[in-house]
Formats: structure tokens, C-alpha cells, sequence
């Protein structure tokens, strides 16, 4: 496990750790009329250098599943997945297979335990050719539909929103999305052209977070 990349477990009284704590009681708040059981995480648009977005799903995942939340964390990024890696998990089956078989019972989809009570993974798996094809299809709808009776919250980490139809495309099954920015990097062209595409799939972009501002943890604005 890359723990150093989970603030949540290696600096737990950090400002950042509390600033996800906060966004966790944020988006609880902001959703008692519509809760939001399934939660896109993505960037705008791809950025050079350090991306953020992986590591505030992850933290978000865990903070969610300290406060007692069955939590299912879902690597949806099926062209670049790293989740696997920070949690020291095996890809073979993951996300992508689970997608070709989601008639199967709740218990056969490819879970993976933490350390975390409470956080499970699923992972991206076997990269597939057509990613936007797997994550606009019916099958997906389904599965989606399966891990929510499993758990009381699911976060998918996804593409940069700009970079293909991945992410709209699985977001508009969702119950909604968080946008993820870095101060200094992210552009606000990049960000009101991501708002566009999301508004053309009908997507609930329930807000944004903003990371490496000076003096804060992690800042969420809606």
C-alpha cells in the first residue's frame, strides 16, 4: 500500500485529512433531498505533472468509510488506472470483468478488502479496447445498480472529463459528479468547457473541490 497517498491513515490530524472530513459532511448535506449513492470523481481536463483527482477520490472513499459508511471505491479511469497500485491490490479482475458478468450474484463481483473497515475496492481490471463503450452500456447501469444495494455510498474515479465520453458517459448514470481542481494549474477555460460537455449529458455536477490553494487542505465550492 502506497500509504504516504492517503492522507486519511498517514497524517490523520492534518489540515488536509480534516478538510476531507468536511467535504464528506458537505456533500452529505448538500444531498439530504437527492443522496447521492453514486459519486463521479474527475478533473476537467488533463493536466500536466501531479494530478490530483485519484488521491481526493481515495481519501474520500476512506473518510467516508471512517465515519461508518459501507464504502465501495470504483477505478472507472479504464485507460489509466492507479487505485490499484495505492492500495497494493491485483488488477486482474476488476471493474472491466465485472462489467461481462454482471447477471452473476452481488458476492461474484470482484470486490477487494482493505484495511479500511468498511472500504472495499473494485478496480479497474484488464483494460478493455473500448472503454466508453463499457461505461455508457446497459450492463453498466446494471452494475451500478448492484453496488449500491452493497454499499451505502459509491465514489468512481474517472477521466479527465474533456479527455473522451468516458466520463460524461458514466456520470450521467450516477447520481453525480465532483469535479476536481489544482490552484495554479487547472485552467478556467478548461473548467467552464468541462461544465458545457457535462450539461450536454444532463450530468448532477454537485460541485467542485479545489486543492493546493495556499493555507488550505482542500477547499469545496459548489
Amino acid at each position: 500500500m502506497q500509504r504516504e497517498k492517503i492522507i486519511m491513515l498517514s497524517d490523520p490530524q492534518s489540515p488536509a485529512a480534516e478538510a476531507y472530513r468536511s467535504l464528506r459532511v458537505n456533500l452529505h448535506y448538500a444531498s439530504l433531498d437527492n443522496p447521492l449513492k453514486t459519486l463521479v470523481v474527475a478533473l476537467p481536463a488533463s493536466e500536466k505533472g501531479r494530478s490530483k483527482d485519484t488521491e481526493v477520490a481515495v481519501n474520500l472513499a476512506v473518510a467516508m468509510a471512517q465515519a461508518g459508511k459501507r464504502t465501495i471505491l470504483v477505478d472507472a479511469d479504464l485507460r489509466d488506472p492507479q487505485i490499484h497500485q495505492i492500495f497494493g491490490a491485483d488488477n486482474a479482475q476488476g471493474l472491466a470483468q465485472a462489467i461481462l458478468n454482471v447477471e452473476v450474484v452481488e458476492m461474484d463481483i470482484p470486490l477487494v478488502e482493505t484495511e479500511i473497515k468498511e472500504l472495499q475496492l473494485l478496480t479497474s481490471g484488464d483494460p478493455p479496447p473500448n472503454p466508453v463503450d463499457i461505461l455508457s452500456s446497459q450492463k453498466m447501469t446494471a452494475l451500478l445498480t448492484a453496488l449500491k444495494e452493497a454499499a451505502d455510498v459509491v465514489i468512481l474515479k474517472s477521466p479527465p472529463v474533456l479527455f473522451a465520453a468516458d466520463t460524461p458517459a458514466l456520470a450521467a448514470r450516477a447520481d453525480g459528479l465532483l469535479l476536481v481542481t489544482r490552484a495554479g494549474h487547472t485552467r478556467r477555460d478548461r473548467l467552464g468547457e468541462a461544465k458545457e460537455k457535462l450539461e450536454q449529458f444532463d450530468v448532477n455536477l454537485v460541485g467542485a473541490v479545489l486543492t493546493d490553494a495556499p493555507g488550505e487542505g482542500l477547499v469545496r465550492t459548489s
